[in-house]
């Protein structure tokens, strides 16, 4: 049986509860069907399969881990599904989750366009037509990416040309009511030129046209790209365990 502090039934209840945060609302659908609990502190929350992560949690990690380890206890959750945490180090896992897979990274955000960059006035809006040169691109150079051309997740893509070649790209995964960027590229032989920072810095501020806050996710170990990041305005900072259920 899990013990728990509140109930709480449909998004709207689960933002108020976590105080309306910025990753609340990009995790969580108006139009979809939710449930989740608050637990000392922590707020958790379950989403259908066709949704994405199973669930996620805001708050301290030690109440998160504990209501995810019950509900897979009572067969609620099913191994192989992922969970995003909150910060969560291999310590407060072992012994209570089992998982394969483990990622560190962290949910930043901006409510402001960034500073003018350099080349940023590059950075064009892409169509179907750029799928072939933006599959090209992305499997040379970030192949790990989980933006593709075709997810249906992805609202636009964006992308930097030099001449008849595309150079960097960034997709366009917005949802709810904050902007969000994924997938930015630069190609391997373009790069330490400040492209990254053009896309980013062009993206954004379309972005920040149509949202009052404009986020991106980043592994903790990339120290450039935080600090480039960080230099573009996302200062707003939510550390995020992304696990696969054992």
């Amino acid at each position: 049986m899990i013990t728990v502090d509140q109930t709480l039934t449909g998004p709207e209840a689960l933002l108020a509860a976590t105080g309306h945060h910025p990753y609340a609302r990009h995790a969580l659908r108006r139009d979809r069907a939710a449930h989740g609990w608050r637990r000392d502190g922590t707020v958790a929350w379950l989403v259908a399969p066709e949704q994405g992560p199973a669930g996620a949690a805001l708050g301290p990690a030690g109440p998160a881990v504990d209501l995810f380890a019950a509900l897979l206890a009572d067969g609620t959750l099913r191994p192989g599904r992922r969970l995003h945490l909150p910060g969560t180090s291999a310590e407060e896992l072992a012994g209570r989750l089992t998982v394969d897979r483990v990622e560190q990274w962290e949910f930043r955000w901006t409510t402001a366009p960034p500073p003018p960059q350099p080349e940023e006035d590059r950075v064009v809006r892409l169509g179907t037509a750029d799928h072939p040169a933006l599959a090209a691109l992305i499997e040379d150079s970030f192949p790990a990416s989980m933006s593709r051309p075709g997810d249906p997740g992805i609202v636009d893509w964006y992308g930097i040309r030099d001449g008849d070649r595309l150079v960097a790209c960034g997709a366009d995964r917005s949802r709810g009511d904050i902007g969000f960027l994924a997938g930015l590229t630069v190609a391997t032989d373009r790069r330490g030129r400040g492209l990254g920072a053009a896309l980013t810095a062009g993206m954004t501020r379309a972005l920040s046209a149509r949202y009052d806050h404009v986020a991106l996710g980043v592994y903790t170990d990339n120290v450039g790209a935080i600090r480039l990041y960080r230099r573009l305005g996302f200062t707003g900072t939510e550390p995020r365990t992304s696990v696969r259920l054992g």
